[in-house]
């Protein structure tokens, strides 16, 4: 058995093994491409993107260019947005206009659509005309719109063809895309009319029309549509791929399933990220800078709402002096408020992204979390309430924070519901906003109910 059969190149985790990374780098220390190539040749695109990956940034050039043409270009179509950033700044465009030739438009896109103008403009003047038309007119949409996600590489027919002449076509082209799962059927003036799938295509007789086999009722996407509601309307209706007109109804791109799954599975990290107050660009890549400067705004915006519960504790400095187990025990109040809040306010955004929460359903979702904090208002109350009376020996103690506590939970319901909806309302990113304005409203009315009641209850 051979070394490379024997090398591992990830580990458990799905990580780059490490004793293949070290081999990676030895062998391109030796300066030997051969050996590199054969190292690396059985690589999937997505696997030899992780070892990209792994490899600092001089690494990185020197291993691409050891494998000249033999380079799978699509690895870099999988690399992690600031690792493309990084490389794209650090490769030539001889070679990024190299390996744009070998990607569909929406890989390539994926390349050089953060380059600089001056850059993007030498590197187009490399490839094709017809590939360089194609990019030009997909870098004039929107970020972030159907345009910039279609491939301009599909495959389409007249309709008043007949489904011989359609397969006849298909098979003496040389220019149409490797893999397709649609035929779209159009008129003389490029006007999608309906769409065939291939596998009835090729069942279908020779002699009927397509206009005869086609489908009327379809799925289309205009190419300003944002991707989020492509991404929604790919997920409700199953689809595996759909067309992409102009503002005219003329055909000029086609969506596939692959591409909508790496847009939902970025509107996923991007929630993760802003609940957690952190920037949608951050990534493991970035440097201590970027990290820090992502982060900073909204630490900063906590730290003010911080200063607002404090300035509510300090309101009842007199009080906390009579008796010292207020300042033990208020951290609890706060604390569970906190997190009832949450929980609320991640199913409240999330429900908001996937769009099952709507005006229509807006009060029963927002009773029904009241409806719970209330309960595990009370039930809690009970706990802590007991809890308080055994440790301080005072059942009015115990009082006051059970019913702060089901105060500060009811609250953590409506906010945790409320603040998400009217961000919403106001078009602000309510995954961004949310956690930071639920936290200081359950802090807020958690210690002031519960020094409040204090203060009318335990004051002489």
């Amino acid at each position: 058995m051979s070394d490379l059969e024997t090398t591992r190149t990830h580990d458990d985790w799905g990580g780059v093994d490490p004793s293949f990374r070290a081999r990676v780098v030895e062998t391109l220390d030796g300066g030997e491409p051969k050996a590199i190539r054969a190292l690396v040749r059985d690589l999937h695109a997505a696997d030899l993107a992780d070892v990209i990956e792994a490899l600092n940034q001089q690494d990185r050039v020197r291993l691409i260019a050891a494998l000249g043409r033999s380079f799978d270009a699509e690895a870099l179509a999988e690399l992690d947005e600031g690792v493309r950033d990084e490389l794209m700044e650090a490769l030539p465009n001889d070679v990024i206009a190299s390996a744009i030739k070998k990607l569909d438009t929406d890989d390539a896109l994926y390349l050089i659509e953060d380059l600089e103008r001056d850059d993007q403009r030498e590197i187009l003047s490399k490839v094709p005309k017809e590939d360089r038309a194609a990019l030009t007119r997909a870098l004039d949409y929107p970020e972030d719109t159907a345009g910039r996600l279609m491939k301009t590489e599909f495959v389409a027919v007249p309709s008043n063809w007949t489904v011989g002449q359609a397969n006849d076509f298909i098979r003496s082209d040389k220019g149409l895309p490797d893999q397709f799962i649609e035929v779209y059927a159009v008129d003389p003036s490029f006007h999608l009319v309906g769409t065939v799938p291939l596998a009835r295509l090729l069942r279908s007789a020779p002699d009927r029309r397509i206009e005869q086999v086609m489908e009327d009722e379809q799925t289309v996407f205009r190419a300003s549509d944002a991707q989020d509601d492509v991404a929604f309307r790919f997920d409700k209706y199953n689809l595996v791929s759909a067309a992409v007109t102009d503002d005219s109804g003329r055909l000029i791109g086609t969506l596939m399933a692959d591409d909508i799954v790496d847009v939902i599975q970025e509107e996923a990290q991007e929630q993760v990220l802003h609940l957690g107050g952190v920037g949608a660009e951050e990534a493991i890549s970035n440097t201590v800078i970027e990290t820090t400067r992502s982060r900073f705004a909204w630490l900063f915006v906590n730290l003010l709402t911080a200063l607002l519960a404090s300035w509510v504790i300090s309101q009842f400095g007199a009080t906390i002096q009579q008796m010292v187990a207020l300042a033990v025990l208020m951290p609890i109040v706060a604390s569970m408020g906190g997190n009832a809040g949450t929980q609320t306010m991640t199913v409240a955004v999330r429900a908001l992204a996937t769009r099952s929460l709507s005006p229509v359903n807006a009060m029963r979702f927002t009773l029904r979390e009241c409806a719970v904090g209330l309960i595990n208002g009370v039930l809690f109350a009970l706990i802590v309430g007991v809890f308080a009376w055994a440790w301080f020996g005072s059942n009015q103690l115990g009082l006051i924070i059970g019913a702060a506590m089901i105060i500060n939970l009811l609250a953590a319901a409506l906010a945790g519901i409320l603040v998400p909806l009217t961000l919403d309302r106001f078009d602000i990113d309510p995954a961004v906003a949310s956690g930071t304005f639920v936290t200081t409203v359950t802090d807020v009315v958690g210690f002031f109910a519960f020094l409040g009641l204090a203060a009318v209850w335990l004051t002489p």
